[in-house]
């Protein structure tokens, strides 16, 4: 589907609820898969969590994750552990790119039986489920800490627990706390110490229910769209201050593109400000690495100069997210660079019109340029992507007065 989406007024106020973390809720299914029948409230309805709850009812010997990378890791180390299946995981061409091997290294030496199907180090892949003896395990922590959570997770369930020894510099620490901490809700006893994570062996899980925050990526877009916004007042629910997630660093960093955020019950209010805004802002996003296109957007918008640091795992996601947005940013008006972990976008450069957005089969580059209809019409390709995580994202953004046009 290709949208035209644009905006004739630069003044934005109304309510809009978001549902629940992807994140938090690809998690929880697995925990709830591993560890009991407790109920989840507030599921994300992405594509992502529907994929993942699709292949965990699945009975099939065939299991497709399509596009889902969290589902992909995740799952992997599930039916490593699932004993007595066999199980052929694969995905959409793209997901058999995104390499895998880190992960199925890992697995193996505590005793998995995987075996690449097709290309060495990438999915299909053909998993016999067995118990795992070993409990001790060592991988590079700069790569993706969905591979560590992934561990964390499956480790619980493992007789003797799990140790894993971090090598180098750790990415998203945030989402390696966020495992930790829903297993401790789960009463899961862990610690993460250096480089070291240990989880102890899951003894009596009775918890009833679990309820999913809503997700701070997806309301990274209207930070944006508050930021580029002549006056604006949005009210989004369900957030709270003390957040498991890591992008909730939206606020602190907003701060400083003009967007004020108060933190309500269940509710954040967020505010234009009036004060001028900075030429040049720098920001390392090692651990919320999901928020750079829409920063990097943001900062074209109001033709403030950024560096954006610490984004070496975007060249691995749906799409490679830095020559992605150099591609388009570029076809709109900026001057940007792109190293392989870094972004450089110069002061400046004007806006064209009725540019046409290549999505990349990523749902983050839709929604991240959607803000940018507040300056000038935007054209938008593969349009349903944004399904991913945020199947409601254009029916949201038409409440608060946008329109949208299918060509």
């Amino acid at each position: 589907m290709i949208l035209k989406l644009q905006q004739k007024t630069p003044h934005l106020s109304g309510d809009v609820r978001i549902t629940g973390s992807k994140s938090e809720s690809n998690r929880l299914l697995l925990l709830q898969a591993l560890f009991g029948n407790f109920e989840i409230n507030n599921l994300s309805n992405s594509d992502d969590s529907d994929v993942m709850q699709r292949a965990l009812a699945s009975t099939q010997r065939v299991v497709d994750i399509h596009h889902a990378g969290t589902a992909m890791r995740f799952l992997t180390a599930y039916f490593a552990t699932y004993e007595g299946r066999e199980t052929l995981l694969t995905g959409s061409n793209r997901m058999k790119e995104r390499p895998i091997g880190l992960l199925v290294d890992a697995l193996r030496t505590l005793g998995a039986d995987i075996t690449y199907t097709e290309t060495e180090g990438y999915a299909p892949l053909l998993i016999k489920g067995k118990k795992l003896t070993k409990n001790t395990v060592s991988l590079a922590a700069n790569v993706s800490s969905q591979y560590i959570s992934a561990l964390m997770m499956i480790g619980a369930s493992l007789e003797k627990g799990l140790e894993i020894t971090l090598l180098g510099n750790i990415t998203s620490v945030p989402y390696i706390e966020m495992t930790r901490s829903l297993l401790t809700q789960l009463g899961i006893v862990s610690s993460f110490e250096n480089q070291l994570i240990k989880i102890e062996p899951a003894k009596n899980v009775s918890i009833s229910e679990m309820t999913v925050e809503s997700d701070w990526s997806s309301v990274s877009y209207y930070y944006s769209l508050v930021a580029l916004s002549k006056t604006a007042k949005l009210n989004l629910s369900s957030y709270k201050k003390e957040s498991l997630q890591g992008d909730a660093v939206l606020a602190e960093l907003y701060d400083k593109l003009g967007v004020q955020t108060t933190f309500l019950e269940n509710t954040i209010v967020l505010e234009k400000e009036v004060e001028s805004k900075p030429r040049r802002v720098s920001f390392d996003l090692a651990n919320c690495p999901d928020i750079a296109q829409t920063i990097a957007v943001t900062c074209f918008g109001l033709g403030v100069a950024c560096d954006l640091t610490g984004l070496h795992t975007l060249k691995i996601k749906e799409t490679d997210r830095l020559e992605a947005l150099k591609n388009e940013l570029t076809k709109l008006g900026a001057t940007i660079t792109v190293t392989d972990k870094s972004l450089h976008l110069k002061e400046g450069g004007t806006c064209n019109e009725n540019i046409t957005i290549k999505t990349y089969q990523d749902h983050r580059m839709a929604m991240a340029f959607a803000p940018l209809a507040l300056k000038v019409p935007i054209i938008f390709e593969d349009a349903e992507v944004v399904n991913k995580s945020y199947p409601d994202f254009w029916a949201d953004f038409r409440g608060l007065g946008f329109k949208t046009e299918q060509l």
